[in-house]
């Protein structure tokens, strides 16, 4: 069996200030951006709001419940990726109102599907870095 592939963390603040997503995460807090001007989140992170163009933005906790919107399997990867094939991915729309792709982990094959309630849960990338993922429950 091929070994995992290194997972390395993402750098923050590449392109947008992301530094608070990966602190929240190492928190294992989940942390989006708030517009301020709409009471609205987004995700992924932006310079301006997705809602109302300003800067008016915060980063918040959302609650990491949710239900899955979409979802699929990811049966080819890289070839360094294999030892984590096959991966379900999926769409979730958190109660919050806004959507976030992540892996689904820690729940049976048949029990993930559209409507399925979800919750926060973590995987591990490289450098023991938490990673936002969901599992089904109930």
């Amino acid at each position: 069996m091929t070994s995992p592939a290194p997972r390395p963390v993402p750098r923050p603040d590449v392109y947008v200030h992301t530094q608070p997503f990966w602190t929240g995460a190492r928190e294992r807090k989940l942390l989006l951006q708030f517009c301020t001007d709409t009471g609205q989140f987004q995700h992924h992170p932006r310079p301006v709001s997705i809602h109302s163009g300003s800067r008016n933005l915060e980063w918040r906790e959302v609650c990491g419940r949710g239900v899955i919107y979409a979802c699929s399997i990811l049966r080819v990867g890289r070839p360094d990726a294999a030892a984590r094939l096959p991966l379900d991915i999926a769409t979730i729309e958190l109660e919050e109102g806004v959507r976030i792709i992540a892996n689904i982990i820690d729940s049976p094959a048949d029990s993930i599907r559209i409507d399925a309630a979800v919750v926060l849960a973590w995987d591990m990338l490289d450098d023991d870095m938490p990673y936002p993922a969901f599992k089904v429950v109930g």
